[in-house]
């Protein structure tokens, strides 16, 4: 499946130049393919820099004893506790707002590989503070789907304004869109693409 997606995205120059720039990509061991362990995850890497996530991540694990984080557990948590281990306020809202929709919708039960990416984002939108980024990083790295293009992200945009000398001052969805035209080109294969957009622009700086 790799070499078919290097194939495809070094039909584009640009994107071959960063590629060839990067080299092999490492192998993301983060996520578990648990969709609630997962987004859980995903919500505490929202708007921080790795290394502070993974430290408070890790401290909220340690609440558990054997660092698993049932749904009723959490929602046996007070809020206080959540922002002892670093969490905002909001974050710990909603870690909770995950741990309750689990347990309402069962989610351990459900057959991600049944429902499209679209299904995905849409059902589990429905979580009060989780959006479709956190969704897609879920998709990519949890479910190994092939095909999430992050557009909000904001590595790839800088990634792709650096790349393809789009216009900084576009913002936005019309930022997005211009993205998308680009990124339709390496179909069926954009969360590689990302990866690599990722790594290059962090080479970058």
């Amino acid at each position: 499946m790799h070499k078919e997606a290097i194939k495809q995205l070094n039909k584009d120059p640009l994107l071959r130049k960063a590629i060839k720039t990067v080299g092999k990509l490492s192998i993301d061991g983060n996520m578990t393919g648990e969709v609630y362990f997962d987004l859980m995850r995903s919500i505490a890497f929202q708007q921080i820099h790795g290394a502070a996530a993974r430290k408070i991540f890790g401290r909220f694990l340690d609440l558990f004893e054997d660092g698993y984080p049932r749904p009723n557990q959490v929602l046996d948590l007070d809020i206080k506790d959540l922002r002892a281990v670093g969490f905002s306020n909001q974050k710990s809202q909603y870690i909770q707002n995950i741990a309750a929709f689990a347990l309402e919708e069962k989610i351990h039960l459900i057959d991600w590989e049944k429902k499209s990416d679209e299904e995905i984002i849409t059902f589990l939108s429905q979580i009060k503070g989780v959006g479709k980024w956190t969704v897609q990083m879920v998709l990519m790295g949890g479910l190994g789907r092939q095909d999430v293009f992050p557009a909000a992200d904001y590595g790839i945009q800088q990634a792709m304004i650096k790349l393809y000398g789009i216009d900084d001052q576009i913002k936005g969805k019309k930022l997005e869109n211009q993205m998308e035209s680009i990124a339709v080109h390496w179909q069926p294969y954009r969360s590689t693409a990302a990866r690599y957009l990722w790594k290059w622009v962090d080479a970058q700086t």
